[in-house]
């Protein structure tokens, strides 16, 4: 019998499965893919290694937050790869560039600075008002670590009910600043009507602190996790669907795999996947979990998905750059990406380099992410990857041919010099991944209703917890927070 069996082996099952096989528990981790890593998968064409949902991190710098949360993981040996430090972001609306620095104090700067420079005046209200945004996120990356302290996580559940957008508009009050400030909107889904203030501030802090990608692709992380796994007696998965959740005496006995192929039990069970999901697993007949929980969850809205174009690029014609470019038609569409756009010129593009691994300044491949709504993809949700019909690849080719004309007016070196593209759409990541909708953030949280939608990591069943990124924050810091909170706080 194992100490814990986990569902799902994504970032946050292999992060818990490592902490607490670390312990000495015995863990067994259960994957419904051939494939480790969920989001952090790697995958080859042609010989060419493409990432998917991973391009990168912040606050991995020595005494940073993801630096001590991955010191414990023993993630810090991989390489990792510094992003420039005067701009590891840079935002293009309209005609107008702005670099985002590292260091709140550099950022604020530098921001005001390209304001002036792009022909624009700032009011002394609105420069106070950007370096006040700047030491407002420092205070959330300090005190990030309250999540884990029980006395001190109502902060933090205050700034989850209170609104971004609105105290952009108290804080910076300049629309065009507001904008831009928010203009590295591909981490996150930015919704006025929605979007709390501590997932704002948190993710950006993160960034702002420091900014690395990851030479080889995303995958070395899943790969280092379950390694570690194993070699401290834990057992990793692959093919091994869970199907149902065996409840019996109020608690969780076993896990069925493969409809009925085989039972494994085990005294915990944690599911990294989205919570429907989790609960569709348990039986309601007889069951803990009552229907009203189960209604509750599976009426909650989850965020839009992504559209990805992988490009391999011909060798030594387009050059490395050591940052991200993010995309906008204008100020005001910035904020407007989280509802469906029919004009695709509307629409905000983020544009990612892969590292080379061999120290070259030419770029190998670069990838293009684009906001992308689950009604263009309703005629096909029935389907299975690689089953879809020739109008849905028409569809993808259409749109990544679009996404590469308007970045080639900003890195003219493009044109002419693709070898190859591959695309995805939510599609892929739901049937990957297992993500509803193919949600790139997962389940939206909302400041107004943040008690509803910021989630627990226990269940009404005693020994079936939850973690991953629909629990409270999203990516790759924020899905390692809710696995340290499950294992600082589980009573086990």
């Amino acid at each position: 019998m194992y100490d814990f069996v986990i569902t799902g082996a994504g970032l946050a099952g292999l992060e818990f499965g490592y902490l607490m096989a670390k312990k000495g528990n015995r863990i067994c981790v259960l994957e419904k893919d051939s494939r480790i890593g969920g989001c952090l998968q790697t995958f080859r064409r042609n010989g060419h290694l493409y990432d998917t949902g991973f391009h990168y991190v912040g606050g991995l710098d020595e005494g940073q937050p993801l630096n001590t949360l991955f010191k414990e993981l023993d993630l810090l040996d991989l390489p990792w790869k510094r992003l420039d430090n005067d701009a590891f972001d840079e935002v293009i609306i309209g005609d107008e560039h702005y670099f985002f620095a590292n260091g709140f104090d550099d950022f604020a700067e530098k921001i005001i600075t390209d304001y002036k420079s792009n022909g624009n005046e700032i009011s002394k209200e609105s420069a106070e008002g950007i370096s006040e945004y700047a030491r407002f996120l420092k205070d959330v990356g300090d005190n990030i670590f309250n999540v884990l302290n029980d006395a001190a996580h109502s902060n933090t559940m205050d700034l989850f009910a209170r609104s971004a957008y609105q105290f952009l508009k108290d804080t910076i009050k300049d629309d065009k600043l507001i904008g831009i400030v928010s203009g590295t909107s591909m981490k996150l889904e930015l919704r006025p009507e929605t979007l709390p203030l501590y997932t704002f501030a948190q993710i950006n802090s993160s960034f702002i602190r420091s900014a690395w990608r990851l030479e080889g692709g995303g995958m070395q992380i899943a790969d280092k996790l379950a390694e570690g796994i194993k070699n401290f007696g834990g057992n990793v998965f692959t093919n091994a669907k869970v199907t149902k959740f065996i409840e019996k005496e109020g608690i969780i006995k076993a896990v069925e795999i493969n409809d009925g192929e085989q039972t494994i039990e085990g005294k915990n069970f944690i599911s990294s996947v989205h919570p429907k999901l989790t609960l569709d697993l348990v039986p309601k007949e007889g069951s803990q979990i009552k229907n009203i929980f189960r209604k509750r969850i599976a009426n909650l809205d989850n965020t839009y998905g992504m559209f990805t174009v992988n490009i391999k690029l011909k060798d030594g014609v387009v050059p490395y750059k050591n940052r991200n470019i993010y995309i906008h038609n204008s100020f005001s569409s910035i904020w407007q990406q989280s509802e469906y756009q029919p004009d695709f010129n509307n629409r905000s593009l983020m544009v990612s380099y892969q590292a080379p691994t061999d120290g070259s300044i030419f770029a190998k491949n670069i990838d293009i992410l684009m906001p992308m709504y689950w009604n263009e993809l309703t005629k096909w949700e029935d389907t299975k990857v690689g089953r879809r019909g020739e109008e849905y690849k028409e569809m993808k080719r259409r749109l990544a041919e679009k996404c590469i004309e308007k970045v080639t007016e900003y890195i003219p070196e493009l044109k002419g010099n693709i070898e190859d593209f591959h695309t995805s759409t939510p599609l892929t990541y739901r049937d990957y991944t297992g993500t509803i909708e193919g949600s790139a953030y997962g389940i939206r949280k909302d400041y107004n209703k943040s008690l509803m939608t910021v989630l627990a990591p226990n269940t009404s069943i005693p020994n079936l917890f939850m973690t991953g990124q629909n629990l409270n924050l999203h990516g790759v810091l924020g899905v390692t927070m809710t696995a340290f909170m499950l294992y600082k706080q589980g009573n086990f």
